[in-house]
């Protein structure tokens, strides 16, 4: 039996993350109802095809390669954070806290799922610190099993380099209660403690 192009259209939106069969219904239906919206929707991808790079320095995407973050002189280029995904690197840069640069990664390591360094963007990891004006690495890899493990390996990589190397803080939100804490969470607070 062959599916049609309405099928075919909830299928592929239904595989999007966050997205599930009656939600891709929903976004099918409004775009239908509303032609202008799809042919402009379809240009957008096209161009975001056709335009989206890599940059193959830091990993991120732009519409340049190098990316903007990369070329940018107003940049701390000293300062290089270390991310997990490029939402990652989205989050930080949402936070205007950070004005140095970037290394993606492309994941984390998991020996479960059989991501190894290989398969991360450690290829020009190593060589982005020689002849560089690094002086600080911020590894701000996700606070979960995979993203320590991964925190580890790049630790590990740079024992040896004249760099200060410092971790994201973790621990309790501020706003939040202890009571509403899970435990790994207020052990890690506890355990990371500092002088007040």
């Amino acid at each position: 039996m062959q599916i049609n192009s309405l099928e075919q259209l909830i299928k592929t939106f239904s595989k999007l993350p966050g997205l599930g069969p009656k939600s891709a219904k929903r976004i099918a239906l409004h775009l239908i109802q509303n032609k202008d919206n799809m042919l402009r929707f379809s240009q957008l991808l096209e161009n975001a095809f056709t335009e989206i790079q890599t940059c193959n320095i830091c990993f991120n995407i732009d519409v340049s390669n190098p990316c903007e973050i990369c070329l940018s002189n107003k940049r701390d280029k000293a300062i290089l954070c270390i991310v997990e995904n490029i939402s990652d690197l989205w989050a930080i840069e949402k936070s205007k806290t950070f004005y140095g640069i970037y290394h993606v990664l492309g994941g984390s390591l998991s020996a479960i799922e059989g991501i190894s360094p290989k398969n991360l963007n450690f290829d020009n990891f190593k060589a982005r610190f020689n002849n560089s004006q690094i002086k600080e690495v911020i590894i701000a890899t996700n606070s979960t099993l995979e993203g320590q493990t991964t925190a580890h390996y790049i630790a590990k990589l740079l024992e040896n380099a004249d760099l200060k190397i410092s971790r994201l803080a973790n621990g309790i939100p501020i706003g939040t209660e202890l009571d509403y804490i899970d435990e790994g969470t207020l052990a890690l607070a506890l355990k990371l403690r500092h002088k007040f």
